[in-house]
C-alpha cells in the first residue's frame, strides 16, 4: 500500500481536485480553453519547482526562488530597453535571447552562492536561502529603481499566450518548454552519475562522503542547476507579465515547494521525482483556477493551499514513521 500511495498517491490527487471542482464548479470549468489556461498557469510554478526537486531531494530547501524569479524579470526588462528604450515599437532578432540568457545566468549565478556558502560554511539551508532572498529582492528593485519597467514588443512576451502563433501549437510555447524541461529532469535524475549522487547525498549526507562522493561540489552543482530551472521561470513570468517587475513572485517560493511536496518530495530529503512536482503544480493550478470559477476570495484559496502542504508533510511523516 504505502508503495502504491507513494507512487500513485499525487495523481489521485490531482484526480480528487479535478472530480470536485466538476462538480462544484459550472461547466466551462472542463471546457478546452479552460484546460488550456490551467496547463498555461502551471508553467512558471512547474518549472521552479523542477529546479526546487533537486534541491529537496538532497535534503535541502530554497528560500529565494521568488526573489530570484523577480530578478529575472527586471534583467529581461533592462537588457530590452538597451536598444531604443521602452518608446521602440518592437525588438526582434537575437537580442530577446540574450536578455533571457541574462536573467537565466542572473539566476544561476544567485544560486552557485547558495550552493558554495552552504557547501564551505556548512551553514543551514534555510538560512543562507532566507538570505539570498533578501539580496535578490533588493538587487531587484536597486536595478529597476523600485517601480516596474516596461519594454518595447517582443518575441518573449508571446511565450506564454493563450492562443500561439502558428495556431498548429495549440498550447502555450510555455507549455511545450516545460515538457521539455520535464523530459530533462526525469533523464538527469534517473540515468546519470549526478542524479544518483543527489539522492544519494539526501539519503544520508554521511554515507555518501564515505562512499567517494564530492558531497560539496555537488550541492554546489544542485543549488546552480535548480536556479537555471529559476531563471527559465522568471523568463515566463516576464513573458506573463509583459514587464519588469522588482515585486513579482513575492511569496510563490511557497507554491513552488508545495508543488514539490504534494507531488511526493520528502523535506526529509532522497524522495521526489520531475513527474511527481509537475502533477504538484497542476493540483496547484486547478485548485486556484476553480476557486477563482466558485468566486472565492484569495484568502480561502492561501488556507486551502496551507492545509494542503501541512497535510502532504503529515502524510510523509507518517509514511517515515510506518516504514520505520
Amino acid at each position: 500500500m504505502n508503495k502504491v500511495l507513494a507512487r500513485f498517491g499525487p495523481f489521485f490527487g490531482l484526480l480528487f481536485v479535478i472530480i470536485l471542482f466538476t462538480i462544484l464548479c459550472p461547466p466551462q470549468f472542463n471546457s478546452f480553453d479552460n484546460v488550456k489556461t490551467i496547463l498555461t498557469q502551471s508553467v512558471i510554478v512547474g518549472i521552479a519547482a523542477f529546479g526546487m526537486t533537486m534541491v529537496i531531494i538532497s535534503g535541502g530547501i530554497d528560500l529565494s526562488v521568488g526573489s530570484q524569479i523577480a530578478l529575472g524579470t527586471v534583467v529581461i526588462a533592462t537588457i530590452m530597453n538597451l536598444q531604443g528604450g521602452s518608446e521602440a515599437t518592437s525588438v526582434g532578432g537575437i537580442m530577446p535571447l540574450v536578455a533571457a540568457l541574462a536573467a537565466i545566468g542572473a539566476c544561476a549565478l544567485c544560486g552557485l552562492i547558495i550552493g558554495s556558502f552552504i557547501s564551505r560554511f556548512t551553514i543551514v539551508p534555510f538560512i543562507v536561502t532566507l538570505g539570498m532572498m533578501q539580496i535578490a529582492r533588493g538587487v531587484a528593485k536597486w536595478i529597476g529603481k523600485e517601480q516596474t519597467i516596461s519594454t518595447p514588443p517582443n518575441w518573449l512576451q508571446d511565450l506564454m499566450l493563450l492562443d500561439p502563433e502558428p495556431s498548429w501549437l495549440v498550447f502555450a510555447p510555455g507549455v511545450w518548454i516545460t515538457v521539455l524541461l520535464f523530459a530533462i529532469l526525469a533523464i538527469l535524475l534517473k540515468y546519470t552519475v549526478f542524479g544518483r549522487h543527489i539522492f544519494a547525498i539526501g539519503s544520508n549526507e554521511l554515507t555518501a562522503r564515505l562512499c567517494g562522493i564530492k558531497v560539496n561540489l555537488n550541492k554546489a552543482m544542485i543549488y546552480t542547476v535548480s536556479s537555471i530551472f529559476v531563471g527559465i521561470a522568471s523568463v515566463m513570468q516576464y513573458s506573463n507579465l509583459t514587464v519588469g517587475d522588482p515585486t513579482a513572485a513575492n511569496g510563490m517560493e511557497l507554491d513552488i515547494i508545495a508543488a514539490v511536496v504534494i507531488g511526493g518530495g520528502s523535506l526529509s530529503g532522497g524522495e521526489g521525482s520531475a513527474l511527481g512536482s509537475i502533477i504538484g503544480a497542476l493540483i496547484m493550478a486547478v485548485l486556484r483556477n476553480g476557486c477563482n470559477m466558485l468566486g472565492l476570495p484569495n484568502y480561502v484559496q492561501e488556507i486551502i493551499i496551507g492545509i494542503i502542504i501541512v497535510g502532504a508533510v503529515l502524510i510523509d511523516r507518517l509514511k517515515h514513521r510506518i516504514n520505520a
